[in-house]
């Protein structure tokens, strides 16, 4: 079909147009044949697309004159099961396709000079990571923070189920950041407005030290993530039921409610998995694991129970678990769609307790445990800023709304948008040891355009044809980048 439209003169099929043999394949018959229009129909150019564009120019042409048809994304995914139906749309989207490569333009890149300094939103684990990482390579790194002081939710954990001293970690990357010259800390800090583009941005930050505009070369967004406020299981109706957050602090200051009470339920998946927030949070059979092997410890003789729907201990950790099978800290699955109940009650020598029923999955029977304290492993929701920091940088958010890298496996620590980045909690829901990695990640592909003097710049650029531009205004009101504006001309009002 394709051989057989109007200006092609050579169509052929390839099983991955990606892998190298095949770039080499597209370079080698585009010189063969003198091929001056190349079009690959396949996946989505949002992540191939420069790799095709290299290949084209290797063979001699401008990389402008190559065009990608998404015959994947929008056909073959989506009408899996109609295969007649989506070969006759992948036609017409190539011949399109064909249609627009004829039309097509060379167009020149160009130069644009790099701004030395690197922005970084949020003073968590990840936050300080990241920017220690870029001043210790010898950038200036502006480092803005919503709260009075650094260390995001790390400063209410106190350590890690391997036993890593979280607050020693945290004081000395604290101490780091404070003391080192190329980095600018701004406290009670939010972003008002954000402006430019790849390797020259300036961010507006109002904080402690008033409003000031931030010219960077590029962003990082490490804002973390917030807890779920439980509305269920009697929270903030009776201080014995807790959040893991609320029960690690206690453990770690020996309250002695906590460390005294002679039975601690822990009630899993609270806030998550399930129809308002369809994912695992990741983070808590862990901390749940972690906080009970601690209570055992302290006292050997309390009755500890954790109720779960499916215990993801993965890797390494899954030791833990068996740890606290074997000092009889007992497991019982719970099914969603039977959840326990707590109320508050009494036990059989009268003291006041709370009254926790579940459905023992496996006996078929439903079992009465009476806690002194109630630990709710709350899920791990997006920031409150994310959603507005995502307006400001033009960056996008996930189906559960954290902050969407560009591709999960091609750019995992990078937007769509050039020149920013991301790490952290503010990504989804990871450990501390995960965290400082990804940190590390995005300071490293950060490094890599700080470090150019110029960054080149596509030469896909608009422009306003003001012949028919009748002064309207109306596109500049809906453009999200302000890059238009209404000006008097001679002839009238122009963009």
């Amino acid at each position: 079909y394709c051989k057989g439209l109007p200006h092609v003169v050579h169509a052929q099929e390839q099983l991955f147009s990606c892998a190298t043999n095949s770039a080499r394949e597209i370079t080698g018959m585009t010189r063969e044949k003198g091929l001056n229009r190349v079009i690959v129909a396949a996946c989505s150019p949002r992540t191939l697309e420069p790799l095709f564009r290299d290949t084209v120019r290797e063979a001699g042409i401008n990389q402008y004159y190559f065009e990608m048809a998404n015959i994947r994304e929008h056909d073959s995914w989506v009408h899996s099961k109609e295969k007649e139906e989506a070969t006759e749309k992948a036609k017409d989207i190539i011949r399109m396709s064909v249609a627009r490569a004829c039309r097509l333009e060379p167009l020149q890149e160009f130069d644009l000079p790099v701004d030395k300094a690197a922005l970084v939103v949020g003073g968590g684990i990840a936050g300080m990571n990241c920017a220690l990482s870029i001043a210790n390579q010898g950038h200036e790194v502006h480092l803005v923070e919503r709260e009075p002081e650094l260390g995001g939710v790390a400063r209410r954990i106190h350590t890690t189920l391997e036993g890593m001293d979280v607050q020693a970690y945290l004081r000395d990357l604290v101490s780091k950041v404070y003391q080192h010259r190329l980095i600018h800390v701004y406290h009670d800090a939010t972003i008002t407005d954000a402006a430019g583009y790849v390797g020259n941005f300036v961010t507006t930050v109002s904080s402690e030290k008033g409003a000031a505009a931030i010219k960077h070369g590029a962003a990082v967004l490490a804002i973390g993530a917030d807890l779920y406020r439980p509305a269920e299981y009697l929270y903030g109706e009776d201080d014995r039921v807790l959040t893991h957050l609320d029960l690690e602090e206690g453990i770690a200051k020996r309250d002695e409610k906590i460390v005294n009470a002679k039975s601690v339920v822990m009630v899993q998946c609270v806030g998550c998995r399930n129809e308002e927030r369809n994912y695992c949070s990741r983070l808590c059979c862990s901390e749940s694991v972690k906080n009970a092997l601690r209570l055992r410890e302290l006292n050997p003789e309390m009755e500890i129970s954790i109720l779960f729907r499916d215990m993801r201990t993965y890797g390494f950790k899954e030791d833990y678990y068996r740890e606290a099978s074997e000092k009889d800290i007992k497991f019982i699955r719970y099914e969603p769609d039977d959840r326990p109940l707590v109320e508050p009650g009494e036990s059989e020598d009268g003291r006041p307790v709370l009254k926790v029923t579940v459905t023992d999955f496996v006996l078929g029977k439903k079992l009465q445990i009476d806690a002194d304290i109630v630990a709710l492993a709350a899920a791990v929701v997006p920031a409150a800023a994310t959603k507005e920091l995502a307006g400001l940088f033009k960056v996008t958010l996930s189906p559960d709304g954290f902050f969407k890298e560009a591709h999960v496996k091609l750019r995992p620590v990078e937007f769509a948008a050039d020149g920013v980045y991301l790490c952290g909690l503010a990504h989804y829901p990871k450990f501390i040891q995960e965290t400082i990695n990804q940190a590390y990640g995005a300071a490293g592909r950060a490094l890599t355009l700080l470090s150019n003097d110029i960054v080149v710049a596509s030469g896909s650029v608009c422009r306003v044809d003001e012949k028919k531009c009748m002064g309207c205004g109306a596109c500049v009101e809906a453009c999200s980048y302000g890059a238009l504006e209404l000006r008097e001309t001679k002839q009238g009002m122009k963009v």
